[in-house]
């Protein structure tokens, strides 16, 4: 027990176990100050319209929701009818982690996977699913929408010309693009290209804007560039109980996220200790890397005992069927951290 006590932290189950930002935690305290409007007829939440009218220069509606999982299922239910169907990546989130939230709240919008490798889907894959897919028969659901995750659920991120050219397939079939933007400071920065250029110039109408994982604090959004496909998003907010009466608390803890770029810094925190860790298990015989790590998640399949041994070591981390471990990296972890996995599996494997 006390040889325990002494081994470093070393957490890597999620980005979202770690602290929040202090710079969010500083925003409430001044925003908790007198009186004001609710439901969103506040000055934090008119300024938070304009800030993110810069940041994606152009002009947006932006509603701040309590998790993820609202923004993408509030997101896809405003864009896709009842009959729809949702084409996603097989790992994507929305399919196979939100309990179909987004057919719960669009009253039965039908997800449907969409070939791809590391998390994404393909694009060629994309457009011979929409050639045979009943496009103006009425007894089969109705393309409706494409949703990607980025950066994807096993760490890849979409390049630019991806996101356009599944974009362009999508709209040439009338379909409309989201984006599951949970990791997308963490794509931002490894692309280096703005926030426009991923989204809205690349055929985005509609982003779930993360912010928990990279040290929010309860809260994400929804970015909206094209009204006109979502004109039931306010009424759904509502209607899911997303409309907040002291939103300008969720207000003030987004402007503080994208000021002075804190959420660029802390993305490229995470990303960068995700590149300290490949490259030294590259270094270990015996670690498969299941795809490249291209944001701050990394994904290694190992045999079981040695998986063992790294929660033995204190090791914290998702294991998956198959011997699959997922190692995240949150902003605020620590070189130390990264260091005792690869210490941990060089022990395991001799490396």
């Amino acid at each position: 027990m006390d040889d325990q006590k002494t081994k470093p932290e070393a957490d890597f189950r999620s980005d979202n176990t770690g602290r929040v930002a202090p710079e969010l935690l500083e925003a409430l305290v001044r925003a908790n100050s007198g009186t004001a409007f609710g439901y969103g007829a506040d000055e934090w939440t008119a300024r938070l319209q304009r800030r993110f009218s810069e940041l994606f220069e152009t002009a947006v509606a932006v509603y701040p929701v309590a998790t993820g999982t609202a923004a993408n299922a509030l997101s896809l239910a405003a864009l896709s009818p009842s009959f729809g169907a949702v084409y996603c990546a097989p790992e994507a989130h929305v399919i196979t982690a939100e309990a179909n939230a987004a057919g719960f709240f669009s009253g039965g919008a039908k997800l449907t996977p969409v070939a791809g490798a590391h998390g994404k889907l393909q694009c060629e894959a994309l457009a011979a699913t929409l050639e045979v897919a009943g496009a103006g028969q009425a007894h089969r659901s109705q393309p409706a929408v494409v949703t990607l995750t980025q950066a994807t659920e096993l760490g890849a991120v979409y390049t630019l010309d991806e996101v356009r050219a599944i974009a362009a397939v999508a709209k040439a079939h009338g379909l409309k693009m989201h984006m599951d933007g949970a990791r997308f400071a963490n794509a931002l920065v490894r692309l280096g290209c703005s926030p426009a250029e991923l989204t809205w110039r690349s055929g985005v109408d509609v982003l779930s804007f993360g912010v928990t994982k990279n040290g929010g604090l309860l809260g994400d959004a929804i970015v909206v560039f094209n009204p006109a496909a979502v004109t039931a998003l306010p009424n759904q907010l509502r209607r899911a109980g997303l409309v907040w009466s002291k939103m300008r608390f969720a207000a003030a803890q987004l402007l503080a996220y994208v000021e002075d770029e804190l959420w660029l810094r802390m993305a490229a925190a995470a990303n960068a200790l995700a590149q300290r860790l490949a490259a030294g298990l590259s270094r270990i015989p015996g670690v498969e890397l299941l795809a490249p790590v291209e944001a701050n998640e990394l994904f290694l399949r190992l045999p079981g005992p040695v998986i063992d041994g790294l929660e033995r070591d204190g090791i914290r981390f998702y294991r998956r069927p198959g011997n699959i471990v997922r190692l995240v990296c949150r902003f605020d972890a620590t070189a130390a951290e990264a260091d005792a996995v690869i210490a941990s599996l060089r022990r395991q494997l001799g490396g």
